[in-house]
């Protein structure tokens, strides 16, 4: 068999020993053998499960990816399927999203005088509500209304915040954004546009940026799958202790 050192596997993706090093403890890798004088000796499983775990990460996230890597080196191969299915659902939900504000924004423009008032619904959501919903906490809404990016309504006899159909798509807005890493002043700003239907370029400029994200992310996804392909299957085949 072909062993590998640490600065073979380094040089092929342009990183440092020492990141090698890290994705082996992290568990992003499978644990290497060792020579009598304590080396590290890697082998194709090894090189195959750096390059699933280097592609995983632009179309997966960081945390993702290493969940994704440590359930296949760990035998966990449902596990691992499961982290992608959830990845691959969440962006099909952004696109959702993002096609459900595109819609607004044309709203907009054609007849700025409905303010873009999303349909109404059967009820408004609590603040547990939306936040499930969203899959963020609740704190992180109060956090929105701070910012002013939120502005729900109050029940008369708890006090409790009320979403409406309006503040559900603001929320919505805010949460796709917050994932294209805009900061909270500019989702404010946003918000605040669509609400008052007085220009939408900006709001255009940032969904048209976050269309080109998830293109981007969805092509990852593909060239992610096929490396990941090949480590499970080279996993299949491997001798029994040969990672």
């Amino acid at each position: 068999m072909d062993y590998l050192r640490p600065f073979d596997l380094a040089r092929e993706h342009d990183i440092s020993t020492q990141a090698v090093r890290n994705y082996e403890r992290n568990g992003c890798i499978p644990p290497a053998e060792r020579t009598p004088s304590g080396y590290r000796t890697y082998t194709e499983v090894h090189a195959t499960a750096l390059r699933a775990y280097l592609a995983l990460i632009p179309a997966h996230g960081y945390a993702v990816s290493g969940q994704i890597m440590r359930s296949l080196n760990e035998g966990g191969l449902d596990a691992a399927l499961t982290a992608v299915d959830r990845s691959h659902a969440q962006l099909l939900r952004d696109r959702g999203t993002l096609d459900a504000v595109g819609r607004a924004v044309e709203h907009l423009t054609a007849d700025p005088d409905t303010a873009a008032h999303a349909p109404a619904s059967t009820a408004p959501l609590s603040v547990g509500d939306l936040a499930h919903r969203l899959d963020v906490t609740a704190a992180t809404l109060r956090n929105w209304e701070v910012a002013g990016i939120l502005t729900p309504g109050r029940e008369p006899v708890t006090g409790h915040r009320l979403y409406g159909a309006a503040d559900i798509r603001d929320a919505e807005l805010a949460h796709l954004l917050r994932r294209g890493g805009y900061p909270l002043d500019h989702i404010a700003t946003v918000v605040q546009q669509i609400r008052t239907a007085g220009g939408t370029e900006a709001l255009s400029a940032a969904l048209d940026d976050w269309r080109r994200r998830l293109t981007a992310r969805g092509l990852s996804m593909l060239d992610a799958a096929a490396r990941l392909a090949q480590y499970v299957a080279l996993l299949d085949s491997a001798p029994a202790g040969s990672s």
